[in-house]
């Protein structure tokens, strides 16, 4: 090591920046900020994700509200103000006690359950292994099917009790909510009462209001986008560090890996995953812990878009990994997995940040493609590609229901544009080669 080496007593204390100085620094967001084009990607998504997180509380129709009288109206703005929005405020006063009163059932369900499992297990450890599959399961079918009624009651139970919780918002057109949405339409009710905005943006085949599910559809489009990119980056970024540092075999195994999977079509991916995970029986399973589909959804698209992130930090790795930072990490016994995780990566945050906002638009297309072909959101949720497959289908010869295209695909390609105009102005305001320009 050379003298003019920093000599801190502990590893931690070490400098976690490259030569190449790619940290997200003051003159780095001075030329973000140059960008014009790039800043107004920044807003707009600020604004978008805004009115995105506080739609519940905005002075919308609710999603799912139909009125066949009114099927396929052009976009209007007279009268601005419908009187159509009744929330049973007393019906959601007595859902708490309604509520306790089926979860004080649960207790003995669960116990029954778990004797009919016991009862099941103890059954099948008598008949031994030399029993063919068919034999097997004759000879358990009575204890199976107690431990199958055991189980549906409980289902049963805690879908009375999801029900119960969800029937004012129900009534009122709303789909599934959680706890955060049904405070905020609450709130909403009680800032605005029975008023909601008329159709600005027409309506459906149901009578629904356009503007509404365009709200209500970004909050699905972009959580499937965000929660799927951050997925891919825990995996990409893990996965592509360790192959990266290592090197030798473990980096061409790794990436052997990769390219194997680069060979196989996403899509037969995501249809083979969801085919499985949305059989009955493992969507019971999933749902008793709270995985709904759109959670699967999530996490499937997620664990298929790491492949590019993990070459991508693996390059990086391999060109910081010799550097002096890392070199004296190393002869203070810094560890392999602490010089990783503290040392490198931090160093490849500028990369993985560009890489994120180029990652959802093409997350968030996908989920579109994949809704569009029936695959992704079911009703009664509602996303953007779900809604574009609504506007597709009423082109008819006779008439085209403009409204039914124009406005889930500007707002699709709105937010698809102000990320990827974002994503190439955090590159070049990032990029170290114009540090001195």
């Amino acid at each position: 090591m050379s003298s003019d080496l920093p000599k801190p007593t502990d590893s931690s204390a070490l400098p976690r920046t490259s030569a190449k100085g790619m940290s997200l620094s003051q003159d780095a967001w001075r030329r973000l900020r140059r960008n014009r084009v790039a800043m107004l990607s920044l807003w707009t998504l600020v604004v978008i994700c805004t009115l995105t997180f506080f739609t519940p509380l905005l002075p919308l129709q609710a999603p799912d509200f139909t009125q066949t009288s009114l099927q396929y109206s052009e976009p209007t703005v007279t009268p601005f103000w419908l009187y159509t929005f009744e929330l049973d405020t007393a019906l959601i006063a007595r859902t708490p006690e309604a509520v306790s009163q089926l979860e004080a059932e649960l207790p003995a369900l669960e116990a029954a359950l778990q004797q009919a499992d016991e009862q099941l297990d103890r059954a099948a450890a008598t008949l031994g292994n030399d029993l063919s599959q068919e034999d097997r399961k004759e000879a358990l079918s009575v204890e199976q099917k107690v431990y199958d009624d055991a189980w549906f009651n409980l289902r049963q139970k805690q879908a009375e009790i999801q029900d119960t919780v969800q029937q004012p918002y129900q009534k009122l057109g709303f789909a599934q909510l959680g706890g955060l949405s049904r405070w905020m339409v609450q709130l909403r009710f009680a800032l605005f009462g029975d008023r909601s905005i008329n159709s600005l943006c027409g309506r459906d085949l149901l009578g629904r209001d356009m503007l509404s599910r365009l709200f209500w559809g970004a909050r699905i489009s972009l959580i499937v986008g965000l929660v799927a990119t951050i997925v891919s980056l825990v995996i990409g970024v893990t996965y592509g560090a360790v192959a990266g540092y290592f090197g030798g075999w473990v980096d061409d195994a790794m990436m052997r890996f990769v390219d194997i999977l680069y060979s196989v079509p996403f899509i037969f991916i995501v249809i083979f995953l969801i085919t499985i995970l949305g059989q009955e029986q493992v969507a019971d399973k999933l749902a008793y812990w709270g995985i709904n589909r759109i959670t699967v959804f999530f996490f499937v698209v997620g664990a298929i878009y790491w492949l590019t992130m993990s070459r991508v930090v693996r390059g990086q790795v391999i060109s910081l990994k010799h550097e002096l930072f890392v070199e004296s990490a190393r002869s203070l016994g810094a560890g392999q997995a602490r010089i990783i995780f503290m040392h490198l990566l931090p160093n490849l945050f500028s990369v993985v940040i560009v890489y994120l906002t180029l990652t959802i638009p093409r997350v968030m297309l996908f989920e579109a493609f994949l809704s569009f072909l029936g695959l992704g959101v079911e009703p009664p949720d509602v996303s953007w590609g779900l809604l574009a497959n609504e506007g597709i289908k009423v082109i008819t010869p006779v008439k085209i229901y403009w409204w039914l295209i124009l406005f889930p695909s500007a707002a699709l390609g709105t937010t698809l544009l102000a990320l990827n105009f974002l994503g190439d102005g955090l590159r070049d305001a990032l990029d170290p080669r114009l540090r001195d320009e």
